[in-house]
């Protein structure tokens, strides 16, 4: 089995993992909250990490079966084949969860940012530091292609 990125509509992402989940299939569907104001109040809103991706642990015949799924439309292909993401990366985004590091933001990176993990609990062999500065590390994903900005302590 293999971690593969779909390609949800807007704003289904958690939609379409909680119905995947109740369908028996192993999903990783990371997020953060965000405090949003409007004109009368502030309210904490958990947002997806991964902005119209969740990650689905599945087999290569079974692939099809997600779009019985509303809100999936594709998966994410990479050189003419579905992207796989290495089973570390999936682990450092449980392990963020699990841990519950505060997540700041993600940034898309670009080519040639390299960076280094150790120092901060999480064990990830790919994902890296890009930056620490005060209460702040950038674990960059490098195969989705994101930096994620955490809160330390």
């Amino acid at each position: 089995m293999a971690w593969y990125v779909l390609i949800t509509k807007p704003k289904y992402e958690l939609k379409v993992a909680e119905r995947l989940i109740a369908y028996g299939f192993e999903v990783c569907c990371p997020t953060r909250v965000e405090v949003r104001q409007w004109s009368d109040r502030k309210k904490k809103v958990t947002v997806p990490l991964l902005p119209s991706m969740i990650l689905v642990n599945i087999t290569e015949k079974d692939r099809s079966l997600v779009f019985t799924v509303p809100g999936v439309l594709r998966y994410l292909f990479w050189l003419g084949k579905p992207a796989i993401v290495p089973s570390e990366e999936v682990e450092l985004l449980i392990e963020i969860k699990t841990k519950k590091q505060q997540v700041l933001s993600t940034e898309k990176i670009d080519v040639g940012q390299e960076i280094n993990l150790d120092k901060f609990g999480l064990s990830a062999k790919k994902g890296t530091v890009k930056y620490v500065s005060g209460n702040q590390c950038w674990v960059v994903l490098h195969n989705l292609g994101y930096v994620v900005k955490l809160k330390i302590g």
